[in-house]
């Protein structure tokens, strides 16, 4: 599996986070709908990432830039028929490691809090990130669960 930095221009890419965004919609009520569209994943605080697997988008994932110490991991999305092949873990792992590379000294997170999402969770779990306060310009939700972890 490869991992590359995307600039979200290709027709696959944009049909990938439609299907993200639909699931998204169909899950969780959209006041507590917090994942971005592809103009403000282009906004130039965040760096996105796409994991491919011979000619297949597999994954994608990004992180946003909340101040000079601290970024955010947004979007990320494994294929439905890759769930629990490792295309999460690998992309998750490369994301700490280019986030500490950029000199953020912590990464949190927003998901879902419902038992949809516990997967996600474990893996945020696995990796080290523990359960906090809201941040950012996050409010309490009680369909959300927010996580952080230092680098």
């Amino acid at each position: 599996m490869k991992i590359t930095v995307d600039d979200l221009s290709g027709p696959e890419i944009a049909a990938f986070l439609d299907e993200h965004l639909q699931q998204m919609r169909s899950i969780t009520p959209l006041e507590s709908k917090h994942a971005l569209d592809l103009d403000a994943l282009r906004a130039p605080e965040v760096t996105f990432w796409t994991i491919v697997d011979g000619d297949a988008l597999v994954g994608c994932g990004a992180i946003k830039r909340l101040d000079a110490d601290h970024a955010e991991v947004k979007s990320m999305r494994t294929r439905p028929v890759r769930q629990r092949s490792g295309v999460a873990s690998l992309l998750l792992g490369h994301i700490i490691a280019e986030a500490t590379r950029m000199g953020f000294t912590r990464l949190s997170l927003e998901t879902g809090s419902d038992e949809f999402f516990l997967p996600a969770r474990k893996l945020y779990e696995k990796f080290g990130f523990a359960y906090c306060e809201p941040f950012a310009d996050y409010q309490p939700d009680p369909n959300s669960a927010f996580m952080t972890r230092t680098l």
